[in-house]
C-alpha cells in the first residue's frame, strides 16, 4: 500500500481547509496564536480538527514533523521573552 509523504498542503486538505498556497498563506497569517496556546488548543479549531492535530502529535510519526511546521508557522509573531 502506498501512502503519500505528508506535506503541509496534505495537512491542510487534512483539516479540511483550503490547501491553496494563497489560501494556505492567508490562513497562517489570520490566525497567528500567542506564545502560551497550544497548537490544538486554538479556538478556531472544530473538535474533529483538533483530536486529528492531537493524535498526530502523540503518534510522533511523519505527521508529527508536518503539525509542528504549522505550529511554529501559527506562532510566527508570537513574543517570545528574552533570556
Amino acid at each position: 500500500m502506498f501512502e503519500q509523504q505528508p506535506t503541509l498542503q496534505l495537512l491542510f486538505q487534512q483539516l479540511g481547509l483550503a490547501a491553496e498556497a494563497e489560501a494556505m498563506e492567508e490562513f497562517v497569517t489570520t490566525h497567528q496564536l500567542a506564545q502560551n496556546v497550544y497548537l490544538a488548543d486554538a479556538p478556531f479549531w472544530s473538535a474533529s480538527q483538533r483530536e486529528f492535530l492531537q493524535h498526530r502529535c502523540d503518534q510522533d510519526d511523519e505527521w508529527a514533523i508536518i503539525v509542528d511546521e504549522l505550529n511554529e508557522l501559527l506562532h510566527t509573531d508570537a513574543q517570545y521573552p528574552l533570556s
